[in-house]
């Protein structure tokens, strides 16, 4: 059996981005930090190694705003080569 978790994401290395990007889904940063995988690279990063470390083993991103190309590009950059190496 497979353990897979669905959680929304906010990705910014810059806090105001990280500001920005969390209001434009309604959200503030530190319920983003604490219910969401939300934060910099390094804190999602962070955040993947826990998860994989008590049996996770598939993650799908839920991109809430979607006309933020540079959020995707950011992730995309940042998170998802070193997501891939917890495999």
């Amino acid at each position: 059996m497979c353990s897979t978790t669905l959680p929304g994401v906010c990705c910014a290395d810059d806090s105001l981005m990280l500001e920005r990007r969390a209001a434009a889904i309604g959200l503030q940063v530190d319920s983003l930090r604490q219910r969401w995988l939300g934060g910099s690279a390094a804190e999602l990063l962070d955040k993947l190694e826990q998860w994989h470390a008590v049996g996770t083993q598939r993650v799908y991103l839920q991109v809430l705003d979607l006309s933020d190309l540079d959020h995707l590009r950011e992730i995309a950059a940042s998170v998802l080569p070193g997501a891939s190496e917890l495999r």
